[in-house]
């Protein structure tokens, strides 16, 4: 039996994240070629992340995430394509979504949307991760504790002059991490989540994502709008 969301949930899209038939090796690729999707994540279902603010001015560039689970870790992977691959920050906490970068942000209760926790990683696999409190302020004390987390970069990182083809990402996410909250999921635990990427540099910068959060401007951080995260056998 599954467990509901709120109805804050509502319109908002669902995804199975299934067993990881051997855990992952977190090396930031995907398949060989970051694109596929073979080998360990070819059971996993595909996210394509979606452009909600047509007045941004950088390229619509791909996205495609996927998320797997065991006994340990949530797993999640991202495949970007990317034309000019740039990031500048490269220590712990520093603000990584001004990079090239992509998010999750995860709600192991759906039933109180005040508090979840956030993950945003730069193409360098640099780690900005909090604890957010009414999508106002971000606890960047908190510390998640033994992430594993790598980056593959197809191109030449911070060179304007060429053309690069994009980069992939890999994160492995303990699940004591979340314990003073929620207990590990099982098959039938529903959690919320959304995933997005920050992608270019300003002034043609652009956000995209997996749920809409029907803001006027770019903004993710909208806990009622996340989708469901459904863990199934």
């Amino acid at each position: 039996m599954l467990v509901s969301c709120s109805a804050l949930c509502a319109q908002t899209p669902r995804y199975e994240v299934k067993r990881a038939a051997k855990p992952i090796v977190v090396d930031g690729k995907i398949g060989g070629d970051g694109k596929t999707g073979a080998g360990e994540w070819a059971a996993a279902g595909k996210i394509d992340f979606g452009f909600p603010w047509d007045f941004q001015t950088g390229a619509k560039q791909r996205t495609t995430a996927r998320l797997l689970w065991d006994d340990e870790f949530l797993y999640v992977s991202y495949d970007c394509d990317d034309t000019d691959i740039t990031a500048q920050f490269t220590q712990r906490d520093d603000p990584t979504y001004r990079d090239d970068a992509v998010e999750i942000f995860i709600n192991p209760v759906p039933s109180q949307i005040a508090v979840y926790y956030g993950l945003e990683m730069n193409v360098r696999a640099v780690l900005y991760d909090y604890f957010a409190v009414n999508a106002k302020h971000f606890l960047k004390r908190f510390q998640f504790d033994g992430v594993q987390l790598a980056a593959d970069i197809r191109g030449t990182l911070n060179m304007s002059g060429d053309k690069d083809d994009g980069w992939s990402l890999e994160v492995a996410i303990p699940w004591r991490n979340f314990e003073e909250r929620a207990a590990r999921p099982t098959p039938g635990t529903v959690w919320t989540a959304n995933l997005n990427r920050w992608d270019g540099t300003e002034p043609n910068r652009r956000l995209s994502m997996w749920t809409d959060p029907r803001e006027p401007k770019p903004w993710p951080h909208k806990p009622e709008r996340f989708g469901e995260l459904v863990f199934v056998k």
